[in-house]
C-alpha cells in the first residue's frame, strides 16, 4: 500500500493560558493549557475527501490550522509526503504552501476588500512564480475564474461587488491556481444558502475530479459531509471518536456520540421524521480548560458508566479504516 498524502498521529495542540486570580489564591503560580486536540489521529490518501465533523468547539479550525502549520503542536506529528512537517526548513516550508491550500468558512470576509478579484486569483501566483509574465498571469487568473464559473469580465471587480457563492468561487480559484496538490476546506459552504451550498460541492467535486486533489473537508453539518466525503472522522473536545468509510459510518455508526450527531439530521421523509427515535444529548460541550476525566464524552452519553469516568479508552479498529475509541462499542 503507498503512502498516505497526509498522516497525522497523535497529534496534540495545547494552548498555556495566564494563572487566573482563583489559581494565584490557591498558590498555583502557572496558568493552565487548553487542550484544542489531544491526541488526534487520521490519515488521508491521494485523490481522497476525508470529512472532520464535531460541534462548535470541538478542535476542527485548530487541526486545520496546524496542517497547515499556522499553530505549533505541542506533540505528535504531521506528515505529509511522507515528510515530517515540524522538522521542514522555511524554504521547504515555502516550497510546500503551494502543493497545500485553504479554503476558508468566510467568503466575504477571506477576500481583501482593496484588492479585485483578479488580484486576489493572481497572489499566488506572483508568490510562488514569480517569473510569469503580466499576460501569463493574467491570462491564467481568467481561465481560473473561468473554471469556477464566473465570467471573465469580472476580473476587475471588487470582493463587496459579488454574492457570497461568488466570493467563495473567488475563495476557489486563489486555492487553486498553483494546482495543489491538498485543499483544507474549513466549513467552506456552512455560511451560504443551502441552494448554493450544493453548487459549490459540486464544484469541488470536478476540479477534484479533474485534478486528483485531496480534500480535508471540515463541517458540523453531517448531511454536507455524507455529499462529498469518502471516509469521516468525528471528534469531541479535541479527542477522536470514530471513524469510518462515509457509507459504513452512515448505516452503522458504533460510537454512541456519532449516533446522536446522526439522529439530529434531517430525514426528508416527513413520515419516517416522525417514527425515528432521536438521541438528545444532555448539557453542554465541557471546557477544554477542565476536560473531564477518562472519556471525555461520558458527561453527555447515554450509555455512561463507572469505567467510563476512570479509564481513557482506547482505540479499538473494527478493520479497514474503521475504528472508535470507547469502552462499551456494539459488537458490528
Amino acid at each position: 500500500m503507498t503512502e498516505p498524502l497526509l498522516s497525522v498521529r497523535d497529534l496534540a495542540v495545547h494552548f498555556a493560558t495566564k494563572a487566573s486570580w482563583a489559581d494565584r489564591f490557591k498558590g498555583n503560580g502557572g496558568g493552565s493549557a487548553v487542550k484544542a486536540l489531544d491526541g488526534v489521529h487520521f490519515h488521508l490518501r491521494e485523490g481522497e475527501t476525508l470529512g472532520i465533523v464535531g460541534e462548535s468547539g470541538c478542535g476542527k479550525t485548530t487541526l486545520a490550522r496546524a496542517v497547515l502549520g499556522l499553530v505549533e503542536s505541542s506533540r505528535g506529528e504531521i506528515r505529509y509526503r511522507g515528510r515530517e512537517l515540524s522538522k521542514l526548513g522555511r524554504g521547504e516550508l515555502h516550497a510546500l504552501r503551494r502543493e497545500v491550500q485553504m479554503v476558508f468558512q468566510d467568503p466575504l470576509a477571506s477576500l481583501d476588500p482593496r484588492m479585485t478579484a483578479g488580484d486576489i486569483v493572481a497572489e499566488p501566483l506572483k508568490t510562488h512564480e514569480p517569473r510569469r509574465s503580466r499576460e501569463e498571469v493574467r491570462r491564467k487568473v481568467r481561465d481560473m475564474l473561468a473554471k469556477v464559473g464566473l465570467q471573465p469580465e469580472m476580473i476587475n471587480r471588487y470582493p463587496h461587488e459579488f454574492s457570497g457563492g461568488q466570493c467563495q468561487r473567488i475563495g476557489i480559484a486563489r486555492a487553486m491556481v498553483l494546482a495543489p496538490r491538498l485543499v483544507v476546506c474549513d466549513e467552506p459552504v456552512s455560511a451560504l444558502d443551502v441552494s448554493i451550498q450544493a453548487q459549490i460541492l459540486r464544484l469541488l467535486t470536478e476540479l477534484q475530479r479533474e485534478s486528483g486533489l485531496s480534500l480535508l473537508f471540515i463541517s458540523h453539518d453531517l448531511s454536507v459531509v455524507r455529499t462529498i466525503c469518502h471516509r469521516v472522522t468525528v471528534l469531541y473536545l479535541g479527542r477522536v471518536m470514530e471513524s469510518a468509510p462515509c457509507d459504513i459510518l452512515y448505516r452503522r455508526p458504533r460510537h454512541p456520540y456519532t449516533r446522536a450527531l446522526l439522529s439530529a439530521v434531517p430525514v426528508p421523509d416527513p413520515r419516517k421524521e416522525r417514527a425515528r427515535r432521536r438521541i438528545l444529548l444532555k448539557g453542554e460541550l465541557p471546557s477544554p480548560w477542565d476536560p473531564p476525566s477518562g472519556c471525555v464524552f461520558r458527561t453527555r452519553c447515554f450509555m455512561a458508566r463507572p469505567r467510563c469516568a476512570a479509564d481513557v479508552p482506547l482505540w479499538r479498529s473494527a478493520g479497514k479504516d474503521r475504528g472508535a475509541a470507547c469502552h462499551f462499542l456494539p459488537s458490528s
